[in-house]
């Protein structure tokens, strides 16, 4: 199903319908071949620019919904959440945190995108073809929630600047303000105390987002589009890959929202654990704030993986067609 870099006599992959290559073959006009170490990291350079240029775009929205998650007594709601920000802060207040997000998610999206394709390839080899073409599900969300791990670490700094910046009024106006402060305060670990709820937040909507997104692919190929993708042009099937996205990003918003608001309070309060913080919101508190994380996050998850397949037509990288039962599977099941 997926071919790995390391050893090209493995099982080759079908890339194209009806054509069988190497893994260390590259297709005319290709401009890297699948799976190989170019490969992976042009995929980590898509993330960059997806996860980076969208979560930055969508700054007063999470700002917003930051400060309900925190003080919902002041902040009822998005529209007084805008409202109230602009009569203390004026237009500019609502970029706050506009730094740390755009590196700390340019750095969370390079290791999110370009470790998924790493550990879909690897794992893929592991347990051979047929398994991961039965298996699919459990293989995009394992691989995802493998690349996720990794990804948090990087982003826990940025993160918890961020939600300083934006919560605690006074604290910081600027990333280069409030990374020494929160050094200076907390040391170290002020930077990584909210690691845990940003994993137990990033990765079960890493794991929704990706395993949704290659399944509703699949299923708006087989059922939806008029014709196979092959036959689609670029402009078509990058309208699949955003609504599939868009899709994907509502689950993911309400399956992740109760950690995002958990990680929210926990940076705001110095001191605090998460399960004083969980104890003190309530099973009411964790909810709070998510329509607009369900527009947000929505609109992030479907412009994210556009902007991810636009970068891999745009470098004329390889896009594997969603996956097909292999022949071997086909005359076990006698379809062959």
């Amino acid at each position: 199903m997926w071919s790995s870099p390391m050893d090209a006599s493995k099982t080759s992959q079908a890339l194209v319908k009806g054509r069988t290559i190497a893994a260390a073959d590259a297709l005319p006009g290709d401009s890297c071949e699948f799976g190989s170490n170019h490969y992976f990291m042009l995929c980590g350079l898509g993330g960059i620019l997806s996860c980076g240029l969208t979560h930055t775009m969508v700054t007063p929205l999470d700002l917003v919904k930051c400060r309900i998650q925190v003080n919902p007594e002041k902040y009822k709601s998005v529209v007084n959440g805008f409202r109230v920000t602009l009569a203390e802060d004026g237009a500019k207040g609502l970029a706050r945190g506009w730094a740390p997000t755009f590196f700390g998610y340019s750095v969370q999206g390079m290791f999110k995108f370009g470790l998924y394709e790493v550990f879909k390839v690897q794992y893929s080899n592991l347990i051979g073809e047929e398994l991961s073409y039965e298996y699919r599900t459990t293989l995009y969300l394992v691989s995802s929630a493998s690349a996720e791990f990794f990804a948090d670490i990087g982003l826990a700094p940025f993160e918890a600047a961020k939600v300083k910046i934006q919560t605690t009024p006074g604290f910081a106006n600027t990333l280069r303000e409030a990374f020494p402060k929160i050094n200076a305060e907390e040391g170290l670990g002020g930077f990584y105390k909210g690691l845990v709820p940003l994993w137990l937040r990033q990765i079960p909507y890493t794991m929704m987002k990706f395993a949704c997104f290659e399944r509703t692919v699949e299923l708006l190929y087989s059922h939806v589009v008029p014709k196979p993708r092959q036959e689609c042009t670029k402009g078509e099937q990058l309208l699949v890959t955003f609504a599939a996205g868009y899709i994907a990003g509502v689950f993911c918003a309400v399956v992740s929202h109760p950690a995002d608001s958990v990680v929210s309070k926990l940076n705001q309060e110095k001191g605090a654990s998460a399960v004083d913080v969980l104890k003190k919101l309530g099973f009411g508190g964790v909810w709070k704030g998510l329509a607009p994380r369900i527009v947000m996050i929505g609109t992030l998850t479907a412009a994210q993986w556009f902007i991810y397949d636009a970068v891999k037509v745009w470098l004329r990288m390889p896009r594997p067609p969603p996956p097909e039962m292999p022949e071997s599977l086909k005359k076990k099941y006698g379809l062959a």
